[in-house]
């Protein structure tokens, strides 16, 4: 369980990492609207529309190496795997935010974590993924899960919530942009419900 050194006062963190750490502290899911920031939400969501243009978003699977299952029925996203070997500046600019928050996590809270990875996630109108657990059965590395939503302008009527189970009771969280969720990989089933239109994020983990 995450906990922040005693002489840190909760009421004087204001900045988004601390917003993001000290809400996952309360409620078991961290959540900071403007993470990204608007400019590198813009930008991201500017690469995640070229890669789907040139149909360079894959569908996604379920599982991990051999054990990959492609089941449109479970999940219906695209997804296309993040690198600084892409040399793209906007990616790269992503990674030394999560650079700096992994550090940040690390010093305050003691995590441990050593590294991450990240993938854009499409969900086109009619998409969904159905309630699942993000550590792998075979594999305990992923720590945390991050979401950060690159949708300007999202409405109640769009659909596509992040439905968390905390004991069987559900948290929706709208996609709405530049916000980031943050909860334990191995703890918290989830689902991602109906988009009534496309739906873009940057979705990834924290990892050991």
């Amino acid at each position: 369980m995450l906990s922040l050194p005693s002489p840190i006062s909760r009421a004087l963190l204001e900045s988004p990492f601390d917003t993001l750490i000290n809400s996952f502290i309360s409620n078991d899911v961290g959540i900071a609207d403007n993470f990204l920031g608007e400019a590198l939400a813009l930008h991201l969501k500017q690469n995640l529309m070229e890669l789907y243009s040139h149909k360079q978003m894959l569908p996604a699977g379920t599982g991990n190496h051999a054990l990959v299952v492609h089941n449109e029925l479970y999940r219906s996203d695209k997804i296309y795997w993040l690198d600084r070997a892409h040399q793209n500046t906007h990616e790269n600019t992503f990674f030394d935010l999560m650079d700096r928050f992994v550090a940040h996590l690390n010093r305050t809270c003691y995590t441990g974590i050593t590294g991450y990875e990240f993938h854009y996630a499409l969900y086109e109108k009619g998409s969904f993924y159905k309630k699942h657990i993000d550590q792998f059965q075979n594999n305990g590395s992923r720590q945390y899960s991050m979401i950060m939503y690159l949708n300007p302008n999202w409405q109640l009527a769009d659909g596509g919530q992040l439905c968390i189970y905390h004991n069987g009771i559900a948290q929706n969280i709208a996609p709405q942009n530049g916000k980031s969720v943050f909860f334990k990989s191995s703890q918290l089933e989830h689902e991602v419900l109906l988009s009534n239109k496309a739906r873009m994020s940057i979705t990834g983990w924290l990892k050991i």
